[in-house]
């Protein structure tokens, strides 16, 4: 992947390098796993596909496609060389992620009734763009986003499953949810019905911060620790390959995909 220059916002630009890759896994015979990395937009996005061989795939590509147009036209209405004065939760930009995703939700949904048999199809979606020098995003299902800063992991976004929903309950312990058999249900999707909930975050990005956009793929066999000191081992053009490996070390259950983002400073 070449080095992303940066959009100028007032007078600052972040200099952003990123890798992905995608993965069958060890036990399935498709991938319906979509990304996107478009460096020129800073945006970047992982699908997590549902609905057999043709829905699962049809919707992640779909979304990915869809955000990556609706983002590309909307972009400059949110980013015109103005810097914003306001409080960040105010900043024009904060629900660029989420329309694009409920506009690829209204996609796959309106796909899905004109073609019967991809009826019920939807998709994960963790998506991020950088904008000025924060992080914006946009997050449905498991698929997660995780930010590695000053040598700790956090994970950002919040799997909407029917196992988390169970553990913020106290229903189960952290061990029992790792070990669940619904751990691949999900409560939220994009493109089972016709509009969805979009979780919204932003962070100040800083000079050193690695992004790690993942599908339950690698998150189901992988610990945060473990991701981070993947990510601080390897090169970072190298890093997805060395996680998705680790994956199908542990059986490859899944499809894995995994981005790795870091920000390289201002210019």
């Amino acid at each position: 992947m070449r080095p992303f220059l940066g959009r100028r916002v007032a007078d600052k630009r972040l200099k952003i390098i990123s890798s992905g890759q995608t993965d069958v896994g060890m036990r399935r015979d498709h991938n319906e796993d979509s990304y996107l990395v478009n460096d020129d937009l800073a945006l970047y996005v992982v699908a997590d596909g549902m609905g057999g061989h043709a829905g699962g795939e049809m919707a992640s590509k779909l979304a990915v496609t869809t955000i990556g147009e609706f983002v590309d036209v909307e972009l400059p209405k949110v980013s015109n060389g103005t810097a914003f004065k306001g409080p960040i939760e105010q900043h024009p930009a904060l629900m660029l992620l989420p329309s694009a995703v409920k506009r690829a939700c209204a996609a796959i949904y309106q796909k899905a009734q004109e073609i019967p048999e991809l009826q019920g199809m939807g998709t994960t979606v963790t998506g991020v763009t950088f904008i000025d020098t924060y992080a914006f995003f946009g997050h449905v299902g498991d698929s997660r986003a995780y930010l590695i800063r000053d040598g700790q992991i956090e994970q950002l976004s919040e799997d909407h499953s029917l196992v988390n929903e169970q553990l913020k309950a106290g229903l189960i312990t952290p061990e029992q949810a790792r070990l669940s058999r619904f751990k691949n249900i999900i409560t939220r999707s994009v493109g089972f019905e016709e509009d969805v909930a979009v979780d919204t975050m932003v962070v100040p990005a800083r000079e050193g911060d690695v992004y790690v956009l993942c599908s339950d793929g690698l998150a189901n066999l992988a610990s945060e620790e473990e991701i981070r000191d993947l990510v601080y081992e390897n090169f970072l053009r190298d890093s997805p390959r060395r996680l998705i490996q680790l994956a199908n070390d542990r059986g490859g259950d899944d499809n894995v995909t995994v981005l790795v983002i870091y920000v390289n400073g201002e210019e």
